[in-house]
């Protein structure tokens, strides 16, 4: 049994729980080293104390969760297969009381919960999910190392995307090139959809690209991640192309002091909501506060965004081996908006950045 699973079974041990049923596929990627979007059919992890675990997932994906590595039971069903009997079956045949289930509330269904329980009858349903954020918010060494690899390549995507900058392309001619060059780099998938966006759309955190045109004096933000053996990378950078006016000036060197101030801030033992104030008391010294309108950051690995939330009232200690983001930001309608986001994880002594691209204000020529 591998070290995530060990650790996960002896917690349900402690907790006298019978079994944990787990269905999101980040966490079944955590736990089995497989992951798989089923679409609407059912996939999950069956996860004991004492017996070793078991693989519920749909029949064509048998073969793929072999070569992922899983060398434990697999309950494969066909489309035209119940998988609660044969789950019900199978568990009829370990003969295990089911006293006390835990399970992802927030992922399982009405539905599904519905089935477990017609299934089971159990006493107590527990949720498993604090335990399993608690696992994967501490990075190992080697899952650093994937999401510096997954930072880099999205240090090169802004790279393609400040030199493809041009007067009269839009937002999405831009996107396109970008990720054309991630294809051709082997990047089979980004950690969300590209982000691009000129002129005033840059004052929207959450913008949609489309066919806007670049013009001259226009911010351009480019917000990116690509995924590497499972795990995400994001970054933020904005450049202006052609000239810059002062007050586009005083927005960027406002943004990325206050960044500097975040990461400089980012140290073990250190309560988290203590690094977003740190950025938004420049931000707000500067006349800016209610343009800063998002947390600082958010937890980083499998999932996009993920445990812990880097906001001003989270109260929890920086650990060695947390990785997350930073990346205030100011919106001013009718102007525009900067953001830097960088990708940092925590050292013994402070912040390991994983993402390059330089920050310096850059006005595309």
């Amino acid at each position: 049994m591998n070290k995530r699973l060990q650790l996960f079974s002896e917690w349900l041990q402690e907790q006298h729980i019978s079994l944990a049923f787990i269905t999101s596929s980040p966490n079944v990627f955590y736990l089995s080293g497989f992951y798989c979007d089923p679409h609407e059919r059912l996939l999950a992890l069956l996860v004991f104390p004492d017996e070793e675990p078991a693989l519920i997932c749909p029949q064509m994906e048998t073969a793929r969760a072999r070569q992922a590595g899983w060398t434990y039971e697999i309950i494969d069903y066909g489309d035209a297969d119940n998988p609660w009997q044969l789950l019900e079956r199978h568990m009829r045949a370990k003969n295990i009381k089911l006293d006390r289930i835990a399970v992802e509330k927030s992922h399982l269904s009405l539905e599904r919960y519905e089935q477990l329980q017609a299934c089971f009858q159990a006493r107590s349903w527990l949720n498993a999910e604090e335990k399993l954020r608690q696992l994967r918010m501490i990075k190992e060494e080697k899952e650093i190392a994937i999401l510096r690899q997954a930072a880099e390549l999205a240090d090169f995507a802004v790279e393609v995307g400040v030199n493809a900058i041009a007067e009269g392309k839009t937002e999405l001619d831009i996107i396109a090139e970008i990720e054309y060059e991630m294809k051709k780099k082997g990047v089979r998938e980004m950690s969300f959809a590209t982000m691009v966006l000129a002129g005033e759309n840059t004052a929207n955190p959450h913008g949609v690209p489309g066919l806007t045109t670049i013009r001259k004096g226009d911010f351009v933000l480019f917000d990116l991640g690509v995924i590497v053996d499972g795990y995400c990378s994001d970054i933020t950078r904005t450049v202006i192309f052609k000239s810059a006016t002062e007050e586009q000036k005083l927005i960027y060197d406002t943004v990325l002091r206050a960044q500097l101030a975040a990461i400089e801030a980012c140290k073990p033992g250190v309560e988290i909501g203590s690094v977003d104030r740190a950025a938004r008391s420049i931000i707000e010294q500067a006349g800016y506060g209610p343009y800063f309108t998002h947390r600082v950051g958010h937890g980083l690995g499998i999932e996009l965004h993920e445990y812990p939330s880097m906001n001003a009232a989270n109260a929890m200690p920086l650990e060695r081996g947390m990785t997350f983001t930073i990346e205030p930001g100011i919106y001013v309608p009718s102007v525009g908006g900067v953001r830097i986001e960088d990708d940092v994880f925590i050292t013994d002594n402070g912040a390991g950045i994983l993402t390059k691209y330089p920050k310096e204000l850059i006005i595309v020529s």
